[in-house]
């Protein structure tokens, strides 16, 4: 297997990531400009707009607003989990060596800015918003190291790409255990027992897309009445999807040999344009090769990140963004400079001096063709935590409608003055490094 083989996923990863920043970024602004409109009332309407099912016994009825955050997000969680999944058993994080740096980062990133909001905060009713500057936006630092340019490195790429996954490994777990209340442990036991199910079908090598979905939708209302937030049930029900395939690439090429093989010579010598039963057999065999040749895990992970990135990313950041800033609204500043402050400074001391205390400590090392002055870039861009950030804002301060939305304030202001002082050290770096090539 080549060089170019092993990094075309990446790469293509990469590149999908990145447009789909830009999406965010547009959703974003658009969503900002219509909430400060004339076309104010009609945009927050449509998210209160409320729909679902009822029946004697039993009630789902949502505005569109939670329809997105509860249900759509549980999708993007999912996503999430079969890359978490991925990551740890065959990827950037399957091995101590590679995920060493990437760890520390992340631990570094996690601790510090929660840390700092913490310590500015001074008002008892806002300390549910710590766990805010925890993640770091994947999409949108991707696309910000795209507009760098071709000289970025791989290997600082593939860094970020490490750390903002183990990010998303803290965020849930806070998410889980901190932003969870008055759990229904009856209905826990049964969403338990479906995914025990699941897991065992798994381990098994038993896989099937319609039992998955069957059985995500109940877990997901499980999750949803018992009182845990059912994006919870995304990756949880992640984790059920085998990475392993039933056949490997070189019997599936044997196979497929003896199936053109026999698909020539059932060749249907009368001039009508159809083909030979024999050749329909054939055919028909090789959908069901191809279905064992392929790891679920990552057909599902393949099929899903377009879906995720170009459609609910933006959907979500167009619903939550919009704050409405010329309505006499009551912003709590020091809420949002808190939140300005853990993200942008918070992240950019937490990733940088964990990642140097675990180079010094000669537990990490750094990437190839990576020195630590681009790790410091990366660490001024980790504070752009747009989509998560946002996410936890809706849970911390879902009474509150002053305070969540002087914490979407301080998540855009924040991550926007991150993403640029991100940007431009970064360029500065690499076109130091090239001038000195030269």
């Amino acid at each position: 297997m080549t060089e170019n083989s092993i990094l075309s996923p990446i790469q293509k990863f990469i590149k999908a990531e990145s447009f789909s920043g830009v999406l965010l970024f547009f959703a974003a602004v658009f969503a900002l400009i219509m909430a400060n409109s004339p076309l104010s009332d009609i945009y927050q309407s449509i998210w209160q707009f409320e729909f679902g099912i009822k029946s004697d016994n039993f009630q789902l009825i949502k505005p569109l607003i939670l329809w997105i955050n509860d249900g759509l997000m549980a999708i993007f969680f999912f996503l999430i989990g079969l890359e978490i999944k991925r990551e740890v058993l065959i990827g950037e994080l399957n091995t101590i060596k590679k995920a060493s740096l990437p760890i520390f980062a992340a631990i570094g990133g996690m601790i510090v800015p929660p840390l700092i909001y913490l310590i500015l905060n001074d008002n008892p009713a806002t300390i549910e918003g710590w766990g805010i500057s925890m993640a770091t936006d994947i999409a949108f630092t991707l696309a910000i190291l795209r507009l760098i340019g071709n000289k970025v490195p791989l290997g600082l790429k593939i860094f970020l790409i490490a750390f903002a996954i183990i990010d998303d490994i803290g965020a849930v777990l806070v998410i889980a255990i901190f932003y969870t209340n008055n759990i229904e442990w009856e209905l826990m036991f049964y969403a338990g027992f479906l995914l025990s199910i699941l897991y065992f079908l798994s381990y098994r090598m038993l896989h099937n897309k319609y039992l998955i979905l069957l059985f995500g939708g109940i877990i997901w209302l499980l999750f949803l009445k018992a009182g845990i937030h059912p994006t919870i049930a995304g990756i949880l029900l992640a984790f059920a999807v085998p990475i392993r395939q039933k056949i490997n690439e070189f019997s599936f090429a044997n196979k497929l040999k003896n199936i053109v093989e026999n698909i020539t010579l059932a060749s249907n010598t009368t001039s009508h344009p159809i083909l030979s039963e024999k050749q329909i057999e054939e055919i028909d065999n090789l959908e069901d090769w191809t279905n064992k040749v392929q790891s679920p895990l990552q057909q599902l992970e393949h099929r899903l990140h377009n879906w995720v990135a170009y459609f609910i990313m933006p959907v979500f950041a167009f619903a939550n963004a919009g704050v409405n800033l010329t309505n006499n609204l009551n912003i709590d500043y020091s809420l949002t400079l808190n939140i300005i402050l853990s993200l942008f400074l918070g992240k950019m001391l937490g990733v940088s001096l964990f990642s140097f205390i675990g180079l010094k400590l000669k537990i990490a090392t750094l990437p190839e063709n990576v020195d630590f002055k681009q790790i410091i870039g990366v660490a001024l861009l980790s504070g752009v935590g747009f989509t998560m950030s946002l996410f936890i804002s809706n849970l911390a301060f879902i009474d509150n409608s002053a305070f969540l939305n002087s914490a979407k304030i301080g998540v855009i202001i924040g991550s926007l003055i991150s993403g640029i002082l991100g940007y431009a050290v970064l360029k500065f770096i690499i076109k130091t490094l090239k001038n000195n090539e030269i």
